[in-house]
């Protein structure tokens, strides 16, 4: 299924969970590639936040993935070694 764009909803907040928070660009690309290969539904938050900014970083980008898959989706990043990057799982 892949990131949601720009013409997808993001209407029910309660199915999706905050994975990944950082300010690190490369980071968020290399995370949003595993989901993608993996075909779990995820969303980036803030990316347009830049504007606000000044294109400086310093603001995180959210990384959430739909509730179904967040078992999977946190699997996998602790396979490709990024454990140390998510976020605490709170259900």
């Amino acid at each position: 299924m892949g990131a949601l764009g720009a013409d997808d909803t993001f209407q029910d907040e309660g199915k999706w969970r905050e994975l990944v928070r950082t300010n690190d660009a490369v980071l968020v690309s290399a995370v949003g590639a595993l989901l993608d290969a993996a075909c779990i539904p995820h969303v980036v938050l803030d990316q347009n936040m830049s504007v606000l900014e000044g294109s400086i970083g310093i603001l995180p980008r959210r990384i959430l993935v739909n509730e179904c898959c967040v078992d999977d989706a946190r699997e996998l990043l602790e396979d490709a070694g990024l454990g140390h990057e998510l976020r605490p799982d709170v259900r």
